[in-house]
């Protein structure tokens, strides 16, 4: 059986800041090129959806980037403005809005491009270890949201 680490208060042995610290560096390295384009780092991972398939729902999106309704919705607003979206009503279900790229957001795909290409550099990794690295995140963020939804389980019996 493999040996879990020791509980520890020190800042240095804690995941959630070295997830935080890498976090706040990624994000900071993407803002000077994201403000260049006119793209929050919100924003940006909204078209990076759109880009990879257009005319989605608020719902796919919010599921995808896991975020509400509430942070999504004026976030999409301020796309609609710049004249990167469009919104719209679906026919066939009027309680659901489409959001769909206009030629401008799609313009700005080629950009999008660049941005990943130079963000790829700036890490250095190959392409094992950009793989490997990725794939541990998703389960991190997966065996998370489990325990987090079983013990919502098994409060909510109490």
């Amino acid at each position: 059986m493999t040996a879990l680490p020791a509980p520890s208060v020190a800042l240095d042995d804690q995941l959630c800041f070295a997830l935080y610290a890498a976090s706040r560096a990624v994000t900071a390295r993407y803002r000077p090129m994201l403000d260049a384009i006119g793209l929050t780092y919100p924003q940006y991972l909204v078209m990076l959806l759109l880009w990879e398939s257009d005319n989605q729902t608020v719902g796919q999106l919010g599921s995808r980037l896991a975020l509400d309704s509430g942070t999504l919705s004026p976030l999409l607003k301020r796309l609609t403005t710049a004249g990167l979206v469009t919104r719209n009503r679906r026919v066939e279900d009027e309680r659901s809005v489409s959001i769909a790229l206009t030629d401008a957001g799609r313009a700005l795909q080629e950009k999008a491009i660049a941005i990943s290409e130079e963000m790829i550099g700036a890490i250095g990794f190959d392409t094992r270890e950009f793989d490997d690295l990725k794939s541990r995140l998703r389960l991190l963020t997966d065996r998370v949201n489990g325990a987090a939804a079983a013990a919502d389980r098994s409060t909510a019996g109490r």
